[in-house]
């Protein structure tokens, strides 16, 4: 355990913006995974509103600094790349 005052505040400080990154780290985890399940599924619409809301949580995060922007893009282009084959099979 930290002694100095300043370390204490960091310690708290930390805690406290760990607690609000969590928040969003597992809602866009949460999208993305709801967006896997329904390309999966095979509902093209569904999967299609469900990965628009994923990009967008993914984008979220990565503009708070919460992840890194080539995570977010990576993460982004796998799902447009599933989404894409599901759509393609569909025609």
């Amino acid at each position: 355990m930290a002694n100095h005052k300043s370390a204490l505040k960091r310690i708290r400080n930390s805690a406290k913006k760990r607690a609000r990154n969590r928040v969003v780290i597992t809602n866009a985890r949460t999208v993305v995974r709801s967006a896997r399940e329904a390309i999966v599924g095979g509902k093209a619409d569904e999967a299609k509103t469900a990965t628009v809301a994923a990009i967008s949580a993914l984008d979220k995060a990565a503009s708070k600094g919460i992840i890194h922007a080539n995570n977010a893009a990576r993460r982004k282009s796998r799902l447009m790349k599933r989404l894409a084959a599901l759509e393609a099979t569909n025609k």
